[in-house]
């Protein structure tokens, strides 16, 4: 019986210490992926500038083609809501807050019940008519959250990299089939 106390006591202690760890873990989140595409930077951003385009390259379209989407307006201020039941799709927005022809996007996201992030999508002509498209991710995996989340968040936060970065590449390969076809 000893033993067993010891052992659960070892364990308790183990996620003591595994949540406190949590508390000083970074909560803010960062991940980019880039590739070549072999065409002028106007090409591409054209693909990535308006949301109707989207559907032709986002990985999550592809995930799941049954998704609702809607998008409303143009440049700045353009609006793509969805919702879908694939989890890995979900519901949520995203707004176009920068458009700099031709070379950056960004964007504000709001997932339903998961939090908020920013997107950005950086192009740079090469000089020889490729274009190197950087999309990135940014997130603060502690804002809105209870206090009592933003550990197990922050665990979250170092898998973000993972998750959203195979999406990330393979959303850009897609684009680079699009545009490049």
């Amino acid at each position: 019986m000893s033993l067993l106390k010891k052992a659960l006591g070892a364990l308790l202690g183990l996620l003591v210490v595994a949540f406190g760890v949590g508390f000083a873990l970074p909560s803010d989140v960062h991940v980019e992926r880039a590739i070549t595409i072999n065409a002028p930077s106007d090409q591409v951003f054209a693909q990535i500038s308006d949301f109707k385009a989207w559907d032709a390259w986002s990985p999550w379209a592809k995930i799941d083609p049954d998704a609702q989407m809607t998008v409303t307006g143009a440049g700045v201020g353009q609006t793509m809501v969805w919702a879908s039941e694939n989890p890995q799709v979900g519901n949520g927005s995203q707004e176009v807050t920068a458009l700099e022809a031709p070379g950056l996007l960004k964007t504000h996201l709001a997932f339903d019940g998961q939090g908020v992030a920013d997107a950005t999508f950086n192009l740079t002509a090469d000089g020889e008519g490729a274009t190197q498209v950087t999309w990135s991710l940014d997130s603060s995996m502690g804002e809105e959250m209870p206090v009592y989340m933003q550990p197990v968040n922050a665990y979250m936060g170092l898998l973000m990299n993972a998750m959203v970065g195979k999406d990330y590449e393979t959303g850009l390969q897609n684009l680079k089939e699009v545009v490049e076809g």
